[in-house]
């Protein structure tokens, strides 16, 4: 497999959760990219397409999930049906043993990537419109950098990293006070959970498994994921007491193979037909995706302050992640790529690798 293949695939490994952002979002990128500095073609404009539907939808499909499946059940029937698709490929290409040796950091990675963040993703939709809770995650890249900060490595922020962040805060100001009017503060608190969690597994993920496959990292956290969640859906009654609807069951097959699997797949052919500076694009439009999903198919209420803080979180994720993506372009693909191993910030929302689905 060519060199450049191979650090598209293992860059991927951030998409797992999610997040969508979901499995997702989400950490290191591959450098390069047959077109990074030329036109995007028309497979380029057909993979960007397919993976910004992929990452937008996850919320909507979670949401009526959640309409009749306990969230842990939601996850649990996700991450097992992922498990099922991805398992093969990484037996195939033998990369399960070398990701299990690394267990202590693979474990870590899993907890704060899929474990939790699915989970009170799955809860907070409960409460939350599907709309609002995509339009929450695209904060991850304000979470990376207290994370960053956390960890030990801070990046110098200049003006416009400082006002990137003010505008985040207005952004979810507008979202939690105005727009959700307080009514669903512990949904909130679940979706700050999901965003941190988010932030933090790429920086692990970069830190202490950037050389791992990662076909085989998605696939083997998957696989923990569901293995995690059997014992807690039996224990905590979650198991459904009747057949789900055919809408719940289309739902949990859409999240599983289009969200979580291909969206995978989608995401490394895109970085590495256009690079990953103009993939990052894929960031703004995830949130949109997610809001005229929730419109149209749930008849979610879209308000003033939606679109309020929709521009100002989208704008401030912008500004706080500018100075990463105009550094990797000025810097060329191997000095870039030198650097990339190095990066902790979490920058799941702003770049693509590290956008698992949600």
């Amino acid at each position: 497999m060519p060199r450049r293949a191979r650090r598209g695939i293992r860059s991927a490994v951030s998409v797992v959760g999610g997040i969508s952002r979901e499995l997702g979002s989400p950490a290191t990128l591959p450098v390069g990219g047959r077109n990074q500095n030329g036109r995007v073609t028309r497979r380029g404009l057909i993979l960007f397409a397919a993976l910004g539907i992929a990452w937008g939808i996850p919320y909507l499909f979670i949401k009526v999930a959640v309409g009749e499946l306990d969230p842990a059940m939601v996850v649990l029937s996700r991450a097992a049906l992922a498990a099922i698709l991805l398992l093969p490929l990484a037996f195939f290409r033998r990369e399960v043993t070398q990701v299990v040796r690394r267990w202590k950091p693979m474990l870590a990675y899993t907890i704060v990537e899929i474990i939790l963040p699915w989970y009170f993703l799955s809860s907070a939709e409960q409460r939350l419109p599907s709309s609002t809770a995509g339009l929450l995650l695209a904060t991850v890249p304000l979470a990376g950098v207290g994370i960053a900060f956390a960890m030990g490595r801070p990046e110098r922020l200049s003006r416009m990293n400082w006002l990137g962040i003010a505008l985040g805060m207005l952004g979810v100001a507008a979202l939690v006070g105005l727009d959700i009017a307080g009514s669903d503060l512990i949904a909130v608190a679940q979706m700050a959970v999901v965003v941190v969690g988010y932030a933090l597994g790429p920086a692990i993920l970069a830190r202490w498994m950037s050389d791992l496959p990662g076909v085989g990292v998605v696939a083997v956290s998957l696989a923990a994921t569901a293995v995690v969640y059997v014992p807690f859906v039996l224990l905590t009654g979650g198991w459904p007491s009747a057949w789900p609807s055919t809408a719940v069951i289309v739902s949990i097959i859409v999240l599983a193979v289009v969200c979580s699997a291909l969206a995978f797949l989608l995401m490394v052919g895109l970085v590495a037909e256009i690079g990953p500076v103009k993939a990052t694009a894929i960031t703004y439009v995830n949130p949109a995706v997610a809001i005229i999903a929730g419109a149209v198919v749930l008849g979610e209420r879209v308000t003033v302050w939606t679109i309020v803080g929709f521009a100002l979180v989208l704008a401030g994720s912008y500004l706080v992640t500018r100075r990463r993506q105009e550094l990797v372009a000025a810097e060329g693909p191997e000095e870039a790529c030198a650097e990339q191993t190095e990066v902790t910030t979490g920058e799941r929302t702003a770049r693509p690798a590290a956008a698992d689905s949600p």
